[in-house]
């Protein structure tokens, strides 16, 4: 008993007890005449403690139910924090899907945007590149030191090109990985002009003349767009056999548009008409009829004017891919 205080079923114990004892006087005046009792009877003394004892078993077992309340009121308070937390993890969870939803909705306009900026972005490189050219198949070592003044020097004799002024270059270099002693495919040279129009001279009568050659090797030359335009004009290379084993004139727009000339019908007849591929996958299937092909792609035919027909005829096959 802490502090000397008797404990609470003591206690009652005591009160009962003091009860008792006070009570037996007067339960002995107005007992009937009989036998004498004893103060001590064994009967009364076991019932007494038999009460006793179960009063002490209830409030145990009422203590017990305190400590299971305590438990269960800890629990609850717990158990509402871990709600609460849930409900502001959801509300948060919510914020960020409807930003989700709000940027995927973004989505089809930031495309569109995206297309646009890469489109001017790959039209400013195309622009960029104007003034250089790209030669293959001059032989490794052939420049010697200095490449520049090989190239001034070979590029009027090789095309027949009298330059007014004298042909000039910013710079040129070879490109790609440095060549193995092994390997008998030269790198490609990619110089660049200090005027634009002598660069377009060149293409130009690399075009109409076909390829040159040195000491027996055949030597190309390219204008030089930017990676994503080089990859569209290798798109229409898988055209071009297709479209001469069909007989259809056929060029290329730069930097990477295809035009088709070819009779299609019209109303029960045929025409001629251009058409302008600006896709970067197509493939021809032959039909029957007047069209000896069919485009499996999205394109724009437009008829052609009156005299474009005998034009398109002396056009030739645009060798440049």
């Amino acid at each position: 008993m802490p502090n000397g205080k008797p404990s609470g079923t003591h206690s009652r114990q005591l009160m009962f007890s003091e009860a008792i004892t006070q009570s037996k006087p007067m339960t002995a005046q107005t007992a009937t005449p009989g036998p004498t009792s004893s103060p001590t009877d064994p009967p009364t003394l076991e019932a007494i403690e038999r009460i006793l004892q179960e009063i002490a078993s209830v409030e145990r077992r009422l203590e017990a139910m305190d400590l299971k309340i305590t438990d269960l009121t800890i629990i609850s308070s717990s158990t509402r924090a871990d709600i609460a937390g849930f409900k502001e993890t959801a509300d948060a969870l919510d914020q960020r899907f409807t930003a989700v939803e709000d940027q995927m909705a973004a989505l089809p306009d930031q495309e569109t945007e995206l297309r646009s900026l890469r489109a001017k972005v790959t039209d400013l490189e195309d622009r960029s590149r104007r003034n250089n050219i790209r030669l293959f198949g001059i032989l490794e070592r052939r420049e010697g030191s200095d490449i520049k003044t090989f190239l001034q020097s070979l590029l009027p004799d090789l095309f027949g090109i009298e330059f007014s002024p004298p042909l000039e270059l910013q710079r040129a270099h070879r490109i790609g990985p440095p060549h193995k002693a092994n390997s008998d495919k030269p790198r490609p040279i990619i110089a660049c002009f200090l005027r634009h129009e002598q660069a377009r001279q060149v293409l130009s009568a690399a075009k109409t003349q076909g390829p040159a050659s040195i000491e027996g090797h055949e030597i190309r030359v390219a204008a030089d767009f930017s990676r994503l335009t080089n990859e569209k004009q290798k798109a229409f290379l898988v055209l071009r056999p297709q479209l001469k084993t069909l007989d259809i004139k056929y060029g290329l727009f730069e930097p990477a548009r295809m035009w088709i000339t070819h009779r299609v019908r019209d109303g029960g007849s045929g025409i001629h008409a251009s058409l302008i591929i600006e896709e970067e996958k197509l493939a021809l299937t032959p039909v029957h009829g007047e069209a000896p092909v069919e485009l499996l792609a999205p394109a724009r035919w437009r008829k052609q004017e009156p005299g474009a027909q005998e034009a398109s005829k002396a056009s030739t096959h645009d060798e440049s891919l």
